[in-house]
Order: C-alpha cells, then structure tokens, then sequence
C-alpha cells in the first residue's frame, strides 16, 4: 500500500505507479467522493470513451416493455 501526505495547501500527489495503472493524464479531472471515512478518486471519462463497452450484450429481459415507457 502507498502512502501520501497532504501538503499545507491540502493537495496530495498521486504516486506514479498508481497514475500508470489508472491511466491518469496531465490536467484530467477527478471527481472526489467522501462516504463512510474514505475517500475516493474517480477520473472523469467522457461517455465517448464507453462507446462498444457493451457490444454484444443481450438486454432481453433486463427491463419489462411497461417500463420503458
């Protein structure tokens, strides 16, 4: 596990391994969420990136006809 510490201007530096994982780039934007004592960073991705995430994927049944409404 790494560890970070926060600066006196509260910001944090994600370590290079990590970054490399995520994939994060130069200027990309985080959006932060706070439940239950953690924190967590999310990178915001563009619905653009999604596109034939799901290719193939049989919705049948998922949801009634009614519902669709």
């Amino acid at each position: 596990m790494t560890q970070v510490t926060i600066s006196s201007k509260f910001q944090v530096v994600i370590p290079k391994d990590i970054r490399g994982q995520a994939h994060l780039k130069k200027g990309e934007k985080l959006v932060a969420l706070f439940k239950d004592g953690v924190i967590t960073l999310i990178p915001e991705r563009p619905l653009k990136s999604l596109r034939g995430t799901f290719r193939g994927m049989n919705a049948e049944g998922v949801r009634e006809e009614r519902d669709r409404a």
